[in-house]
C-alpha cells in the first residue's frame, strides 16, 4: 500500500510539473495584437492586446501560443512573433525602465524594425518609395467585415 501512494504521489508531481512546464508570463510586443478564437490568422478575433499587456502562456501550436489574460477575462490564441517572454513594464519608475520609446519606435517594432535596420534597409535600396507602404500601414479593416469576406469567399 505505501508503494502505491509513493507511486500517486510521483506521478502527481510529475503531472504538475508537466502540465506547468509551458505555463509562463509573457509580453505583448506589438502596438497592437489580436487574440483569436483559433491558432490561425483567420480565426476570430476575440480580443485586441496592446503593447506591454502581460498573458500567461500555456500551449504552442504551429507558432501560435495559448494565452489567458484572467483580469480582463481573455482566453485565446497569438501569434508567437507578437509576444516576448521580456517583461515589458511601460509605468514610469518601474525597475528595469531606463527611457521610454517613442511613437515611430512603437511603431517600428510593431514591424520587427528599429531605427537603425529600417535606415540600413533604406540604403540598401534607396530608390525605393516607401509612400504606399507608409499609406498601408494606415488602412484598417473590421474584423466582422474580414470574416463577411472570408466567408463569402468560401475561405477558411
Amino acid at each position: 500500500m505505501k508503494q502505491i501512494k509513493t507511486g500517486f504521489y510521483v506521478i502527481t508531481v510529475i503531472c504538475l510539473i508537466t502540465a506547468t512546464a509551458f505555463a509562463a508570463n509573457m509580453s505583448v510586443q506589438v502596438r497592437s495584437g489580436q487574440v483569436r478564437s483559433t491558432p490561425s490568422f483567420m480565426g476570430k478575433v476575440v480580443a485586441d492586446l496592446v503593447y506591454g499587456d502581460q498573458v500567461i502562456t500555456s500551449e504552442e501550436q504551429s507558432g501560435w501560443i495559448k494565452i489567458q489574460v484572467p483580469a480582463k477575462g481573455i482566453n485565446g490564441w497569438m501569434h508567437s512573433s507578437a509576444l516576448s517572454t521580456k517583461k515589458i513594464e511601460l509605468k514610469a519608475g518601474s525597475a528595469g525602465v531606463t527611457q521610454t520609446a517613442s511613437g515611430q519606435e512603437l511603431a517600428l517594432a510593431g514591424k520587427g524594425f528599429n531605427k537603425q535596420v529600417e535606415n540600413e534597409f533604406k540604403a540598401k535600396h534607396p530608390n525605393m518609395d516607401f509612400t504606399w507602404i507608409d499609406r498601408m500601414e494606415k488602412f484598417q479593416v473590421n474584423p466582422n467585415e474580414m470574416q463577411r469576406f472570408l466567408k463569402q469567399g468560401g475561405l477558411q
